[in-house]
């Protein structure tokens, strides 16, 4: 163990373990066999390519409430999220923080970021993620043009997110903002729906504080306004953190401010 790992150990914090695979078997099948593979940029190099990918990454592991990107800090990294889930905000003058999305298996963070981060990350529960330097990804980016083009797919898409949540904080009610949430939830489920009509199972990592905070509403009116679906049918609850959605299609219909 390195020192500064021993001197966060006895100062009470888990340290971020990081690993880079070198053998070619072990690479090949680090990428083979992540969810980053299929939902991520990853996915722009070919099967054969896979070691050369892994040779210019390293595996992250974070516990549960570490930060890994500073607002504010030098952007020297990009990150794939391979497992686990992150929670992304930024630090507003007054010290408060301002949650702005929620990073699952396969998202790749990084991409805005000029000279420094505009947001922190910190991971919810125990997360993984592959760290890519940004020379390795200009190398990659040299060697596979696909990527480069799979990387502007990604800057489109982070464009898109960001107008809808515009919307949602700008428009919407917080009946309808809550319905939205739900939805955008339920369309991460890697899982096709069996039936058109048929329930959704949710679970949210994230506590409810957070929940609030990323649809700029206080605690007390999620939970009111989560108890008035729960009320009419539209949702059960199990927990704290399992929810499930009852009547998708009125969901949807409540998020698109058509009821």
């Amino acid at each position: 163990m390195g020192v500064a790992a021993q001197q966060m150990l006895q100062a009470g914090r888990v340290p971020i373990i990081m690993t880079s695979t070198r053998i070619p078997d072990e690479v090949h099948d680090r990428c083979a066999h992540c969810i980053g593979r299929e939902h991520s940029i990853c996915s722009a190099i070919d099967d054969c390519d896979l070691a050369i990918l892994a040779s210019e990454s390293s595996k992250m592991t974070v516990p549960d409430g570490r930060s890994f990107i500073e607002e504010g800090e030098p952007a020297h990294d990009f990150f794939v999220v391979t497992g686990g889930r992150v929670k992304l905000f930024t630090l507003l003058p007054d010290g408060r923080r301002q949650i702005t999305g929620f990073a699952e298996g396969g998202d790749f963070l990084g991409l805005a970021a000029s000279t420094s981060y505009a947001f922190g990350a910190e991971a919810l529960g125990t997360a993984v993620l592959c760290r890519f330097p940004h020379a390795s990804m200009q190398r990659l980016t040299s060697r596979f043009p696909n990527l480069e083009h799979r990387l502007r797919q990604e800057a489109s898409r982070e464009l898109t997110l960001m107008q809808a949540r515009m919307t949602l904080l700008g428009r919407k009610t917080a009946r309808e903002r809550l319905a939205t949430f739900l939805m955008e939830r339920a369309r991460l489920l890697s899982a096709p729906v069996p039936e058109p009509h048929a329930p959704i199972e949710l679970d949210l990592p994230m506590p409810r504080t957070d929940i609030a905070d990323y649809l700029g509403l206080t605690i007390e009116t999620v939970s009111r306004v989560l108890s008035a679906f729960k009320r009419e049918g539209l949702i059960s609850i199990r927990g704290i953190t399992h929810i499930t959605i009852m009547q998708p299609d009125r969901i949807a219909i409540i998020a698109e401010g058509l009821e």
